[in-house]
């Protein structure tokens, strides 16, 4: 199986169903393995204000694919589901007790399965103790609803408060962290201002906890930057990443790129998914074009002189 997710965060809202079905069988018949959705997908795009139309539009493909979904392994996650329109992100579910059992039922029941075999933990909630939060998911994984358990946007202290809180209760802890990350990198102290959440960045500390806790799978969303690697006018390289060592990646990335006859965004795939500790990037394709470009990049061989070449750039 392939090391890269497919994001189906816009499917059956912004790409329809005939065309998510085709990605998805795709994507299936090539190899892949991991979806990755969120009970709150996609209420920007939806007249409702609320999401589910993800997770709706699985469960339909689901249930028109008999034995796809012993094929896949599917995510999907918690907390960041408006409580009204137009709540978000002041007014959220967040990760009590309550707001967990009934965001998996719902889940459940839009994606027409009896189990998750990843559920996320969206984002960070302060607002609830940590303690309720834990239990709440230990006891569906106990009952068997839930086979892992993953923390997307924590800081890595919360991470491990979580992990030393499910030891002390005798539940399921955390395997797999989700954060953004790409191979630019943004100048130090903006990270904030790269995406919504404030620890939603893949540091180094993050990538040396994986290596050195192997069991916790890194999973990273926006890899490819929605297209910048690409020199598209429409998708400009964001401002916190505009410095000098992001030229000096993109050459290298240009060169390597040219030597194998492929695009940038390949060897940064090929780099996520060959590194150490390998990183499962999560790909929100929407079209057959994006599907191909992508599967492509698991043939690229990157030898130890390409990875020291990407790694020693500063």
């Amino acid at each position: 199986m392939m090391n890269i997710a497919l994001g189906a965060m816009e499917y059956g809202t912004r790409i329809g169903e005939k065309e998510s079905f085709a990605l998805l069988d795709a994507y299936v018949d090539g190899g892949g393995e991991w979806i990755d959705t969120a009970n709150c997908y996609a209420f920007w795009q939806d007249p409702s204000g609320h999401g589910g139309q993800s997770e709706e539009l699985l469960g339909r493909w689901f249930a028109s694919r008999p034995g796809v979904r012993d094929r896949v392994k599917l995510a999907t996650k918690v907390g960041c589901e408006p409580l009204w329109p137009g709540s978000y992100p002041e007014h959220a579910e967040g990760l009590g007790a309550k707001a967990i059992d009934a965001g998996l039922e719902a889940s459940l029941r839009r994606l027409g399965v009896d189990h998750i075999d990843l559920y996320w933990a969206h984002r960070d909630d302060r607002d609830t103790p940590l303690e309720e939060t834990v239990a709440a998911f230990g006891k569906h994984a106990a009952a068997g609803t839930i086979g892992r358990l993953g923390l997307s946007n924590y800081a890595l202290w919360r991470v491990e408060r979580t992990r030393d809180l499910a030891l002390q209760l005798g539940v399921m802890g955390p395997t797999a962290l989700q954060l953004r990350y790409s191979y630019l990198q943004p100048r130090p102290f903006v990270r904030d201002h790269t995406h919504d959440h404030r620890f939603g960045w893949i540091t180094d500390e993050v990538l040396d906890y994986a290596v050195q806790n192997p069991e916790q799978q890194l999973f990273a969303y926006s890899p490819l930057m929605s297209g910048a690697y690409e020199n598209r006018p429409d998708r400009p390289i964001p401002e916190a990443f505009d410095h000098p060592g992001t030229t000096r990646r993109l050459q290298v990335l240009t060169d390597i790129a040219t030597e194998l006859n492929a695009t940038r965004s390949q060897v940064v795939l090929a780099y996520l998914t060959t590194s150490t500790p390998a990183i499962t990037p999560i790909i929100g394709i929407s079209t057959p074009t994006y599907l191909t470009t992508t599967l492509h990049s698991t043939t690229l061989n990157l030898t130890p002189t390409h990875h020291t070449a990407l790694d020693d750039v500063w």
